[in-house]
């Protein structure tokens, strides 16, 4: 065989090669992102279980569980189990007034927390029926956090220098490429007293507690399972599992509650890359500006 075949035969096979490896990605993408219901294998009536386990980046994939059982006639009561330090401000008001719109709709919820379910954690739990943490369970940190780096001086080391042109003082308000002003400082101080304000409100409403009281905690603070008792922010101590008889209570089932939830295989590019790389994504892109998070050291 000549040097010329020799080679048109190589790439031919490098052709074919990369074709099968293309295929194989997408069949992979394609089986990988779908989610599977454990539900179709048991009859009778259910307790779902719906797990949000991750920082809250995003409220699309809890709401699809809760409009799905809900509107599932089999499914008589939902456990939330939560296990979130919290996360971004419009995602997490999303889930709970999901979480509302269900407990309202006369199928009950109840949320058992993990070890964290903090800050946007907690606000999501405030739209169920009855709580249920852990005596350990981290808890509370009601606040609202808004971080962003400066460069000013990394850029003066290296020479570099940027330049803005803008219609409002306030519309680079938060740029890295300068020092905030004491009118940045003013606007960010009613911003953030805002969306605070929408947080004590919902904690006030949902567990009935005096303002004062609820103020006075909700200064960021974290709290055990066993002091947000005492203090009222949740209704009692208990496991996922005596969170599932409640919700079977709750929901009249006679008997031990069969338990339904999702199965969702890990996606193509954690399949890949690994467990840690959707919390690497999450953690260095799709980080929402205000949040209510608590942060871990």
């Amino acid at each position: 065989m000549s040097k010329t075949a020799k080679w048109v035969v190589g790439i031919i096979a490098g052709l074919i090669a990369f074709s099968g490896l293309v295929v194989l990605l997408l069949v992979l993408s394609f089986v990988s992102d779908r989610e599977f219901d454990e539900s179709a294998s048991t009859s009778g009536e259910k307790v779902a279980l719906i797990e949000l386990k991750e920082p809250i980046m995003s409220s699309e994939e809890t709401v699809r569980q809760f409009k799905k059982y809900r509107e599932n006639k089999s499914v008589k009561a939902i456990v939330f189990r939560v296990e979130s330090p919290g996360g971004g401000v419009a995602a997490s008001q999303e889930i709970y007034e999901e979480v509302k719109k269900t407990r309202d709709s006369g199928k009950p919820v109840v949320v058992s927390m993990g070890s964290v379910a903090a800050s946007g954690g907690y606000y999501v739990a405030c739209g169920a029926n009855k709580i249920v943490a852990n005596p350990g369970t981290l808890t509370g940190s009601i606040g609202v956090i808004f971080q962003y780096l400066h460069v000013t001086e990394l850029l003066d080391k290296i020479g570099v220098d940027a330049t803005t042109y803008k219609t409002g003082k306030y519309k680079d308000a938060g740029s890295p490429f300068r020092k905030p002003s004491a009118d940045d400082k003013k606007f960010f101080d009613q911003l953030l007293a805002d969306v605070y304000e929408q947080f004590v409100d919902v904690v006030v409403a949902e567990r009935k507690l005096d303002r004062r009281i609820v103020v006075k905690y909700a200064d960021g603070r974290v709290f055990t399972g066993r002091q947000a008792l005492a203090w009222g922010f949740v209704d009692t101590l208990g496991t996922l599992e005596d969170a599932v008889a409640i919700a079977g209570d709750l929901g009249k089932i006679e008997g031990k509650p069969k338990v339904v939830k999702e199965r969702k295989r890990r996606s193509l590019w954690e399949t890949v890359l690994g467990e840690d790389f959707g919390a690497l994504r999450d953690e260095l892109i799709r980080q929402p500006i205000v949040q209510y998070k608590m942060t871990i050291p």
